[in-house]
């Protein structure tokens, strides 16, 4: 994972540790709000055929774009709160890990946009992933 000192503030506060990410695998190794890349093992994450689940896809997309999300609201004294996500999924991975890379679309006061792209391990376009992240004032107390 990426530790600059854009990004510690975000590790700090546990942002990129512990619930759902952890549950499914997911390890950021980038980290900026211009960029972050992660990515998830398929094994555990698909659905009964042993595909990847399209809702996994939606997990790790949602994560990395509410990341840089999140580090570009910071210059705001703003967090970044998840208010749409669409998804196309484009081919099944049943095995490896998917990779994911996230680049921003619109950087804004209020929102936060950004484009996913999802590749397997042979660098196929398994699903993309448009984010909208709404920037919040920071809660009280």
């Amino acid at each position: 994972m990426t530790t600059g000192s854009e990004t510690q503030p975000l590790l700090d506060t546990g942002a990129l540790t512990g619930g759902l990410g952890q549950r499914m695998g997911i390890e950021i190794s980038e980290a900026s709000a211009e960029r972050v890349v992660g990515r998830m093992p398929v094994e555990g994450n698909t659905q009964p055929f042993g595909l990847l689940h399209g809702g996994a896809s939606c997990v790790l997309a949602e994560s990395l774009g509410s990341v840089g999300a999140t580090l570009h609201a910071q210059q705001f004294d703003r967090v970044a709160v998840g208010i749409e996500i669409n998804a196309t999924h484009h081919r099944s991975a049943t095995d490896g890990h998917v990779t994911g890379v996230a680049v921003p679309v619109h950087q804004g006061r209020t929102l936060s946009t950004w484009d996913i792209t999802i590749s397997d391990d042979q660098g196929r376009k398994v699903c993309t992933s448009r984010l909208t992240c709404m920037l919040r004032a920071l809660p009280q107390g």
